[in-house]
């Protein structure tokens, strides 16, 4: 099997189970080439690019490829198993908690000393590596360090330094980039059926971001949600107009938890108590059934602790392109505004501020983030970054 040097790849080249990982030519080349070749190929790999660059999409084409008699056809019960993360020999770790414990990494371990049971690899993958702790990392270690023959590691996470130094350092590093907007523009057509304006739109409103341009596309919603972040920048105009800004952006966040999540927990709580025999609708239950009713329940709040910041982030990223968008009117760019659709929007926050003062307020936006991320109590970090927003005018 001849693969192409990464220089020449183009998609028509590819071998169909690549089709979904758009605008990473010398990605896919370096992961075809892997598969081809014995030499090329290693026990471990890190996929780091930014989110939406489609890290988890490259990394289980790649196990399909892998586990494909012909390298990639896209159509056999390897090729999709392995894609859907259904395939016998693939273990998908995809973490809803804030970090990923050690039990759970020990139990990849495991899994990783066990041959193959119908292919030619066992597949590890795990789809949120930045959020090893020091000690589930460190679970890892000897299975990087002494990998069982035939068992092939993959690690996805949004940059090199967001990964355990002694983690990275035993893995093969591909990096993806933020694919053009036509291309993820195109996907959303061939792949989801969006009409073509729609597509572009979205593609462009999410700055490439995959998952979100589909959402963006497909759920009403979600645009309007969109809507409502991109106004603010026009709106802070004074402290009081600051702090009820960083009450709606957390507002926003927390209805679409509750929307996504509400009816999926009540749906998990009920799966459980019919697994256990225990009757729904009785007003106490067995301390058994308590005691898992109680793990289950705390499961779910990490898991809306986590969705909730990752909310916030997604809407200060939006935020965040009203600013720039702003810098590009400035600096008279000829670059495309990421929100086009809401150009009067970008024209007001233009006039308002200047070239300066929009970096501050970028600044501010980034902060924020940062403090989210370590764990700052949401309403204060965006309080904050709001009232550094109206101060940067």
């Amino acid at each position: 099997m001849s693969v192409p040097t990464a220089a020449g790849l183009a998609p028509a080249d590819r071998a169909p189970v690549w089709r979904d990982v758009v605008g990473q030519e010398e990605t896919v080349a370096t992961l075809q080439r892997a598969v081809a070749d014995p030499a090329a190929m290693t026990h471990a790999w890190l996929f780091t690019g930014p989110p939406g660059s489609g890290r988890s999409t490259a990394a289980r084409a790649f196990a399909g490829a892998l586990l494909c008699p012909t390298g990639g056809c896209g159509e056999c019960r390897e090729c999709r198993t392995a894609v859907d993360g259904t395939h016998a020999d693939v273990d998908v770790l995809a973490t809803e908690a804030l970090s990923i414990g050690v039990a759970a990494a020990r139990d990849l371990v495991q899994l990783a000393g066990r041959s193959p049971s119908v292919g030619r690899y066992r597949i590890i993958l795990v789809e949120d590596a930045d959020r090893l702790t020091e000690q589930s990392g460190n679970a890892l270690l000897k299975a990087l360090e002494e990998p069982t023959p035939r068992t092939v590691w993959l690690l996805c996470a949004p940059s090199l330094e967001d990964v355990l130094i002694t983690v990275r350092s035993r893995s093969r590093h591909v990096r993806l980039r933020t694919p053009p907007v036509a291309e993820v523009a195109r996907l959303l057509q061939r792949r989801d059926g969006i009409d073509p304006g729609m597509a572009t739109y979205a593609a462009r409103a999410a700055q490439s971001h995959i998952g979100l341009a589909k959402r963006l596309a497909t759920d009403e919603g979600a645009r309007i949600r969109r809507r409502d972040t991109i106004t603010m920048a026009a709106r802070i105009r004074g402290v009081s107009d600051a702090v009820g800004a960083a009450a709606d952006l957390l507002q926003i966040a927390e209805q679409e938890r509750d929307r996504t999540l509400e009816a999926r927990g009540a749906a998990e709580k009920q799966r459980l108590l019919e697994t256990l025999g225990a009757d729904p609708s009785a007003r106490t239950q067995p301390p058994h059934i308590r005691a898992q009713v109680t793990a289950l329940e705390k499961d779910q709040k990490t898991r809306a602790t986590r969705f909730t910041r990752d909310m916030i982030d997604r809407a200060l990223v939006d935020l965040l392109s009203v600013y720039r968008d702003a810098l590009v009117l400035h600096a008279g760019s000829p670059v495309a505004l990421v929100n086009e659709d809401a150009r009067p929007v970008v024209e007001e926050v233009a006039r308002a501020f200047s070239g300066e003062g929009l970096l501050v307020a970028m600044e501010a936006i980034a902060t924020a983030r940062e403090r989210i991320a370590a764990n700052v109590a949401p309403l204060l970090a965006l309080e904050a970054m709001a009232v550094s927003l109206q101060l940067s005018r």
